[in-house]
C-alpha cells in the first residue's frame, strides 16, 4: 500500500513538472509573438540611449568595426545604430536560447530521452524563429529576414550545447 502511494506521489509529482514547464514555454512563446508584433518605432531604443549616453563617449569608446548585415552597414561611425544592432541581435541570441531551453525541459519531463529532447526541442525553437521572421513580415516597419532566423538558431544551439553538458557531467558524476 505504502509503495502504491509512493508510485502515485511520483506520477503527480511528474506530471505537475511537466504542466509548469509547459506553461513556462507557453508563456515564452506569446511573449515573442507580442514583441514581434510592435511596430520598429515600437521598440526603438535609439531615443533612450541618447539620452543616456554621450555622444563624444561612445565616439571615443566604440570600437572601429563595421560590417554588412542584410544589405546595409552596420557602422561605428552611426553610434546609437550600432548599439541599438547588437542589443537587438543579442536580444534575439537570448530570446530563442530561453525557447530553446524552456522546450527541451518541457520534453525532459516528460519520458523522452535526453538526444531526442534536445533535438525535437532545437528543431521546434528553429521553426517558431522562422515562423517569428514570417509573422514580423506583416507588421508595419519590421521585416522577416533568413539572416536573423540564423542569428536566432545560435541562440537555439547554445542552449542544446549547454544542457546536453550539464546532463552529460551529471550523467558522468552519477556514473562515478
Amino acid at each position: 500500500m505504502i509503495l502504491l502511494i509512493g508510485v502515485i506521489h511520483i506520477r503527480a509529482a511528474k506530471r505537475w513538472k511537466f504542466i509548469v514547464w509547459l506553461i513556462l514555454s507557453c508563456f515564452w512563446i506569446v511573449l515573442i509573438f507580442v514583441k514581434s508584433a510592435q511596430t520598429y518605432a515600437e521598440q526603438d531604443i535609439r531615443p533612450l540611449l541618447a539620452e543616456w549616453l554621450p555622444l563624444d563617449l561612445l565616439n571615443r569608446w566604440l570600437p572601429h568595426i563595421e560590417f554588412y548585415y542584410d544589405g546595409g552597414l552596420v557602422t561605428w561611425t552611426k553610434p546609437y545604430d550600432f548599439i541599438e544592432f547588437i542589443i537587438r541581435k543579442g536580444g534575439h541570441v537570448t530570446e530563442f536560447a530561453v525557447l530553446c531551453f524552456l522546450s527541451i525541459m518541457t520534453l525532459l519531463s516528460k519520458p523522452i530521452k535526453t538526444i531526442p529532447s534536445i533535438a525535437m526541442g532545437s528543431v521546434f525553437s528553429v521553426l517558431y524563429a522562422a515562423s517569428d521572421e514570417w509573422h514580423q513580415s506583416f507588421v508595419p516597419g519590421r521585416t522577416g529576414h533568413a539572416i536573423d532566423v540564423m542569428v536566432d538558431s545560435i541562440g537555439v544551439v547554445l542552449a542544446a550545447l549547454v544542457i546536453g553538458a550539464v546532463k552529460l557531467a551529471f550523467r558522468k558524476r552519477k556514473a562515478n
